[in-house]
């Protein structure tokens, strides 16, 4: 069998490795490198030794390949004497750092080097040049094949694996592929990408052709090749959603500063403008609410509020308890807040089964206790009555103290009146 060049014309196999890279998304240097290997392979299959190293080099303008043979040149210090080998099998000595067992398909001694390259040096490669065969049998051809077939493989992994890890914390559109229990798995393109339950916004539903987006959550080298990681319950998803939707984050006018969310029901987002006359709300909720829609439509109708971040804690944290208004917020030790609203906008702050104020206090990272005025007008009584009952209390005590003091001075006297007498 004459070699891949002779029978394919040029012109044609050129075309063919330009339109494998593209399809394979790898350069054609890499296919180049492939092909190489494989026909350096297919070389040593029918004219090589076990153990030699040989290298093809394949010039795309002329279709000719040349090949060498690879041994590296050692000195005797590089080298186990007999002694030492048989000493290393009886395991009487431990292995030494730099040395290696001679073998002349791989090795070459220096003095022998030197003679076919008299400025090579010990430890360098020796390149000596092999006579450049055509014909080649059934199974070199069927190697130099499956050599292609891997290392092709192994570049689109290593393609994949670099393009994705370079996408972390991105968002990427994929088509669902497959619906299995607990889990989802998304055509990315050149890979597949796969979401857990956990990563799934609850209750939406999945069906194979469905177009969506979602978020690299990390990729992972595994023996199959990369695993990519996809969410669409993470806070960050609605982040980069909005940057998606609104110009002005990506120009750095407005920045998010937190976001709190419960995947499928609803989120808080914290944005603060970092340009004047940039209304960071305005910014986020768009004409007519357009911005902010297209993000909840693709959240399959999850619930957003929007929420002017401050510096000022208390301002904060009244604002991230929107759409309640707030009457007062006092600080508390401990990390705690004590928030007042009106008796009608409490179950407005607390929310349904609590979610308003739970995600108020993931925003802020402040615990938030949300009470009435009447609540805290009874608590200031009780603490009122409470120092009154103190000072009740310490009353009896001072005229005890001072009843005592009066009875010790009398006795004082009537001792002092005895000694006179």
């Amino acid at each position: 069998m004459r070699t891949l060049f002779k029978i394919m014309d040029l012109k044609n196999f050129t075309s063919a490795i330009s339109q494998i890279a593209e399809e394979k998304g790898i350069s054609q240097e890499k296919v180049f490198e492939t092909i190489e290997f494989a026909i350096s392979a297919a070389y040593k299959k029918d004219y090589g030794k076990k153990g030699q190293i040989i290298k093809a080099k394949l010039d795309p303008q002329t279709g000719q390949v040349k090949f060498w043979q690879v041994r590296q040149v050692l000195d005797d210090s590089m080298i186990y004497s007999e002694e030492e080998l048989e000493k290393l099998k009886e395991k009487e000595i431990e292995p030494v750092e730099g040395k290696t067992r001679f073998n002349p398909e791989r090795h070459i001694m220096l003095e022998d080097a030197k003679k076919i390259s008299p400025k090579i040096k010990a430890g360098e490669d020796l390149e000596e040049v092999l006579e450049t065969r055509e014909d080649y049998g059934r199974i070199a051809a069927q190697t130099a094949k499956q050599v292609i077939l891997q290392k092709i493989r192994e570049a689109e992994k290593e393609t994949v694996m670099t393009e994705f890890k370079d996408k972390e914390g991105e968002i990427v559109s994929g088509i669902v592929q497959r619906v299995e229990p607990g889990k989802i798995f998304f055509d990315l393109g050149k890979t597949l990408g796969l979401m857990s339950r956990e990563e799934q916004i609850p209750g939406e539903f999945y069906r194979p052709g469905q177009r969506l987006r979602v978020f690299i959550l990390k990729v992972e080298e595994s023996t199959k090749g990369p695993v990519i990681f996809l969410s669409r319950a993470y806070p960050k998803f609605i982040s980069k959603l909005f940057e998606l939707e609104v110009p002005e984050i990506l120009a750095g006018s407005v920045s998010i500063n937190s976001i709190a969310r419960e995947p499928g029901s609803r989120t808080k987002i914290a944005v603060s403008s970092n340009q004047d006359g940039v209304d960071p709300i305005g910014s986020l909720v768009g004409q007519r609410g357009t911005r902010i829609s297209a993000v909840i439509n693709e959240l399959g109708g999850e619930k957003i509020d929007a929420i002017e971040y401050s510096e000022n804690t208390e301002r904060y944290i009244a604002n991230s308890l929107s759409p309640a208004r707030v009457l007062e917020v006092k600080i508390l030790p401990k990390n705690k807040a004590l928030v007042t609203v009106q008796e009608d906008q409490l179950s407005l702050a607390i929310g349904k089964d609590g979610q308003n104020v739970r995600l108020a206090a993931k925003l802020t990272g402040w615990k938030i206790d949300v009470r009435p005025p009447v609540e805290e007008a009874e608590e200031a009584e009780e603490a009122e009555e409470q120092e009154k009952g103190e000072e009740e209390e310490k009353k009896p005590k001072a005229k005890k103290k001072k009843k005592e003091e009066k009875t010790e001075e009398k006795e004082v006297e009537n001792k002092e009146e005895t000694k006179q007498e």
